[in-house]
């Protein structure tokens, strides 16, 4: 993935660029042909064609190569995009058909082989495989960290560009002892993505063969499109003992039993066919219960982690009213919230991704500090303007005051969060952190 590479939140797109990076990481492909432009690779020409599905300009279970993909990596990706859908759903006639225009249009027949693979991350006629949830019967416990840890918080970051080591390397100057993750392996948590992307990048920058610092990571929805196998086995061997995170949703529990941080998972829910939905996500019951039982156990102050936004000013969240207005926030995980809130223990904040933004809200739902933090590597351009007001948006938060990120070089600043627990009856510390300048710090 480069640092201009777009990511779609639609399983099928995000296999197909998942299958164009791994063809390309295995060929060395760098395609520059007639209408990418210098430095454009085979995986960049994939992405242009992704994003003409989502526009609709590229029909699906088309046999016509269209106007304007005169260049063969374009031509081969769009040929790519339709043999893929054909294979996941069954035509076999269509399937071979597209081979063959493969083929005659001199695609590399490396192409047309990785597609084939990457088909078995799909289930039935298209579907999402199964994943392998562990409910809290099967793996659950706290997990102990030391009393006033230096906790690094980052969301939306897997993408294995420059940028991505560069947040990384940032955050390593702030010598945190634990890492957590707010999910999104891009494009679609693949076994190889799952290597590349994250584990070898962490592994690297913070030379974990000799400091094995703990590292976390919750489920986002693009960890989960093909099928979350990948990230299940990640997840298993990133920490070693007591430490070791067993499922999709966790506590970390302080040592002076002041602070925990509890993740929930809400990827397993986030899944569009052939695509982009409206669902709304939401948590198992099961793990509700886990969830409300941490709370209820603990005298200390709960933060809770998520990857998808409670609430939000500027991304819709599920389907329009009748009316065309749109609720900001996501009434499943608000629920879940007065659930929590019920148990009359203190939780002191909410971190999310899922969003490539930072917005550090005012208090909004009952809910003191609600903050989405997913600004850790996907580009975000000028031209996107990710503080637009919904227009259409019922009862929105605010943000506070000076706290919006920057554009550096026609590109929105990346960073992450830096907790600091308290210890000996002392506040938790948080710096919000872009491009490596600390632009906001609150206590709680």
């Amino acid at each position: 993935m480069t640092d201009q590479m777009p990511t779609f939140r639609d399983h099928f797109l995000s296999i197909f660029q998942s299958a164009a990076a791994q063809y390309e990481r295995t060929t060395q492909t760098d395609v520059v042909e007639e209408g990418l432009g210098e430095g454009q690779s085979f995986a960049m020409a994939a992405a242009a064609v992704a994003a003409q599905r989502v526009q609709q300009t590229v029909e699906p279970h088309s046999d016509v190569i269209e106007e304007g993909f005169g260049d063969i990596a374009r031509v081969c990706s769009a040929l790519g995009l339709r043999y893929l859908e054909a294979l996941v759903t069954g035509d076999e006639a269509g399937a071979a058909l597209l081979a063959e225009q493969m083929e005659v249009s001199t695609c590399d027949p490396k192409w047309g082989r990785t597609l084939r693979e990457y088909s078995e991350y799909f289930g039935w006629d298209g579907t999402r495989r199964q994943i392998p949830y562990l409910k809290p019967t099967e793996a659950s416990r706290p997990i102990e960290i030391k009393t006033g840890a230096t906790i690094a918080l980052f969301g939306d970051w897997a993408a294995g560009t420059k940028t991505a080591r560069k947040t990384l390397e940032s955050i390593r100057a702030f010598s945190p002892d634990i890492l957590v993750h707010l999910g999104d392996i891009y494009y679609s948590g693949t076994e190889a993505e799952c290597a590349v992307n994250f584990d070898d990048v962490i592994e690297d920058v913070f030379d974990r063969k000799n400091n094995p610092l703990p590292v976390f990571t919750l489920a986002g929805n693009h960890d989960m499109y093909s099928g979350g196998i990948a990230y299940y086995d990640l997840i298993r061997r990133l920490n070693r003992g007591r430490q070791s995170q067993i499922s999709s949703f966790f506590c970390l529990r302080s040592s002076d039993a002041q602070w925990q941080l509890l993740a929930m998972d809400t990827g397993l829910h986030d899944y569009s066919p052939l695509s982009v939905g409206d669902a709304l996500t939401f948590v198992e019951k099961e793990e509700q219960a886990w969830l409300e039982a941490r709370v209820a156990e603990f005298d200390g102050k709960s933060i809770l982690l998520s990857h998808h936004q409670l609430f939000s000013a500027f991304s819709k969240i599920g389907k329009p009213a009748a009316d065309g207005r749109l609720t900001t926030h996501n009434p499943n995980l608000l629920s879940l919230f007065k659930r929590l809130k019920s148990t009359g223990r203190s939780i002191s904040a909410w971190f999310w991704g899922h969003e490539h933004n930072l917005c550090i809200y005012q208090p909004h739902l009952d809910l003191e500090r609600g903050r989405c933090i997913g600004h850790g590597a996907v580009p975000i351009f000028e031209g996107e303007n990710p503080y637009q007001l919904l227009e259409e948006g019922v009862d929105p938060p605010l943000l506070i005051e000076g706290t919006k990120l920057k554009v550096e070089q026609g590109v929105y600043e990346h960073g992450f969060a830096i907790l600091r627990l308290g210890k000996n009856g002392s506040l938790a510390n948080v710096d919000y952190v872009a491009n490596g300048r600390v632009i906001f710090t609150e206590s709680f």
